[in-house]
Parts: structure tokens; C-alpha cells; sequence
């Protein structure tokens, strides 16, 4: 079992998807971006990064989403960091999610940035079960 990770510690995770996918091959941060940009609706995409999502999204079709080999030569790893951290204020599973999709690529699985990423979004979703979140809904806010 994880211990709890830090406050401090689950606001690197942007950081270390940003992390994570520059130093990805194209097919990994294809996938990455893929599973970040799914809960996202129109308005979430032309606010994050100047829209570059947006255009991806569009391009490819609401229903089914598949980023191109040229859409990544158009994404920068600073706007990979401020699409995990809306993504996460969205969907938190969805961002927790990247583990399963790092732990099961072996060309990352040797990476410390994935491996640190995955230590702290397990501990994340670890903590959420036990304080009684069922990890469907979003987590709570404070009231």
C-alpha cells in the first residue's frame, strides 16, 4: 500500500505528464493525449492552451477521437501540463487513468517521470477510496 501522497506532490502531476510526454515516442504521447482531451467538452478545449485542442478535437470528430502524427508536432509540453491540470479539475479519474496507460507501455515503463507519475496517481485514487469517494463521481470540494 501507498502511503498518502503530499499536496505538494499531487500538484507535480501536470508537471510530470508534461514530463512524461516529451520524453514519450509519438505513439505514447498520441495515447496520452487522447485519454486527457475524452471528458473535455468545446468550451474546456478552446480555454486550455490557446485552443490547440480544440482544433485536434474537432478535426478527428466528436465521436471518435484519434490523434494524428501532426497534431503532436503542434502541442508543447507546457500546454500538456495546463491540459492534465484542467483535465484533473474535469475528471480526476481521467488523469488516473494514465496509470494503467503508462504501467502497461514498456517504452516508459523504464522512464522515472512515468514512474513517479504513477506512484502518485495510484496514491491519489488510493487516498480517495479510503475517505469513502466513489471513484465514478468527481471528488468532493471543500463546502
Amino acid at each position: 500500500m501507498h502511503p498518502a501522497a503530499a499536496p505538494a506532490d499531487i500538484a507535480r502531476i501536470p508537471e510530470l505528464v508534461a514530463e512524461v510526454y516529451e520524453a514519450a515516442p509519438a505513439s505514447e504521447r498520441a495515447h496520452l493525449l487522447e485519454q486527457l482531451l475524452r471528458p473535455l467538452g468545446v468550451l474546456s478545449l478552446f480555454g486550455v492552451a490557446g485552443g490547440v485542442f480544440a482544433n485536434i478535437r474537432f478535426r478527428s470528430g466528436w465521436q471518435t477521437l484519434q490523434v494524428r502524427l501532426e497534431d503532436l508536432h503542434k502541442v508543447h509540453a507546457s500546454q500538456v501540463a495546463a491540459l492534465a491540470d484542467h483535465a484533473q479539475q474535469v475528471s480526476v479519474e481521467t488523469v488516473d487513468g494514465l496509470a494503467q496507460l503508462l504501467a502497461s507501455s514498456p517504452v516508459l515503463a523504464g522512464s522515472a517521470a512515468a514512474g513517479l507519475l504513477v506512484s502518485l496517481l495510484l496514491q491519489r485514487a488510493q487516498a480517495r477510496q479510503g475517505n469513502g469517494e466513489r471513484p465514478d463521481l468527481p471528488p468532493r470540494r471543500p463546502a
